[in-house]
């Protein structure tokens, strides 16, 4: 890789990241919801979730990858300020974003809630209820307790952000191994999908030290 030729006068992104909530303060969401680039970019830009990973769970075949998922399905695990944004309005945000009414023609695409506790659980039953209550339709999406999240492949992760590259590679020489649980990195994938609000956008944008050409290239792409 070329190193760029611009040297930032502090590392700020990681400044940024250092101030997240660790993941001991964070509680934890599992969704499937299709191919999982978009719902993490989806989520990624969501206030209150601090990081984002998308992998594969809910199936019983060991050590799954992407060419050998068994019966396993891609997932968003999203990390997430309890104090900033709730479990149900995560769920608001699933319920909105896949196809709940359909069967899913795949098990690797299918929709799932993957619950990490009873209360997930039966707050999960009580949205889907509500749904079908309020739509008049079944409800197809499934929920279920999560055995274990299997990380993906790194090239799967913040897809969106590694489709503009001037600003991934810029950000990963910085981060290295930590890209892939970096809160500014989830909101920068959320953003360039075209999440997220103009105040929220520029509010991080204030706070970033990449290169003039990245920053450019990031709005771009918005």
């Amino acid at each position: 890789m070329i190193p760029s030729a611009y040297e930032p006068t502090h590392p700020t992104e990681l400044a940024v990241d250092a101030e997240s909530l660790p993941p001991s303060a964070t509680e934890t969401a599992t969704f499937g919801m299709g191919c999982f680039w978009g719902p993490d970019a989806r989520f990624g830009a969501t206030p209150g979730v601090v990081r984002t990973r998308v992998g594969y769970a809910g199936g019983t075949d060991p050590d799954p990858s992407y060419y050998s998922l068994g019966d396993h399905t891609e997932v968003v695990q999203v990390e997430y300020d309890p104090e900033v944004v709730r479990y149900e309005d995560l769920l608001d945000v699933f319920w909105a974003n896949h196809a709940p009414f359909s069967a899913p023609l795949k098990r690797q695409y299918r929709g799932v809630v993957l619950a990490r506790n009873d209360q997930q659980r039966e707050t999960a039953k009580r949205t889907r209820e509500e749904l079908e209550s309020r739509t008049g339709k079944s409800v197809e999406t499934a929920i279920e307790a999560l055995d274990r999240f299997y990380l993906a492949e790194g090239y799967h992760q913040k897809y969106e952000l590694r489709s503009t590259p001037v600003v991934a590679d810029e950000l990963e020489d910085r981060y290295g191994d930590t890209f892939v649980d970096s809160t500014v990195a989830a909101r920068l994938n959320g953003f360039v999908a075209g999440h997220g609000e103009g105040d929220e956008r520029e509010a991080l944008f204030a706070e970033l030290d990449i290169s003039p050409a990245a920053l450019s290239e990031v709005r771009r792409r918005l």
